[in-house]
């Protein structure tokens, strides 16, 4: 197949994906559901870390969640036991999720109006950077057991994110890992990417995870219409 012919199949597989991620937009915009799409590298703990996020989040705060997983539907039962409704997209051999598989679980989740819509995509930092979702923000969480250069490896999943978690810090004592490092490199690909120090384990940092997210909501109208009620 010719290079051109390839380029022509990806921009049409893109072209309609954006044109749902539209659509889901729209429908979270006039809803005022702030939806985040949380990516990652496999094992970088963003499962834990959301449980404990659904834990310490405030109790006016509705959470659904959407886990994306090539296959099992282990984690969305770990986060309906940690207290959220959860969906699982099994995409098989796909390495991301899509804006038709998230439009098709909004269906079934059915967010209520000023609530938190978390997507855990397939664990991948190159294909879910390309595919808009229609959320509000990109959160690419980096464990402190990975590289200091993995943004510079992945620059278009770092390009694409309003917010990195630099997380697991609790193993910092034991690691050779430079955090200062790290986000020097996000900032590198991407000026100004605000960056916080979590721990799921120890709890270090989710006071100002949890900030960031009410702070969202209040942007994205999902505040307000819980202001509201």
């Amino acid at each position: 197949m010719s290079q051109s012919r390839l380029i022509e199949i990806e921009q049409d597989i893109l072209g309609k994906n954006d044109r749902y991620a539209a659509v889901n937009r729209r429908r979270f915009e006039a809803h005022g559901v702030l939806a985040l799409n949380l990516l990652s590298s496999p094992g970088s703990g963003k499962t834990t870390l959301l449980c404990r996020t659904i834990a310490m989040r405030p109790n006016d705060l509705p959470v659904y969640v959407i886990e994306g997983d090539q296959q099992t539907s282990a984690d969305a039962e770990r986060i309906r036991a940690a207290g959220a409704p959860a969906i699982q997209i099994n995409t098989g051999k796909g390495c991301h999720l899509d804006a038709h598989m998230v439009g098709h679980a909004v269906e079934h989740l059915v967010p209520v109006a000023g609530s938190v819509l978390f997507i855990e995509n397939v664990g991948n930092l190159v294909c879910p950077a390309a595919f808009d979702l229609g959320e509000a923000h990109k959160v690419v969480i980096l464990s402190v057991t990975e590289g200091e250069d993995k943004p510079l490896k992945y620059p278009d999943m770092f390009a694409a994110a309003d917010l990195v978690l630099i997380n697991k810090v609790d193993l910092l004592p034991h690691l050779e890992f430079d955090v200062d490092l790290a986000i020097a490199n996000a900032r590198r690909i991407k000026r100004g990417l605000r960056a916080i120090r979590v721990s799921a384990r120890t709890g270090e940092g989710m006071a100002d995870w949890l900030a960031w997210i009410e702070g969202a909501c209040m942007m994205a109208g999902a505040g307000r219409v819980r202001a509201e009620a």
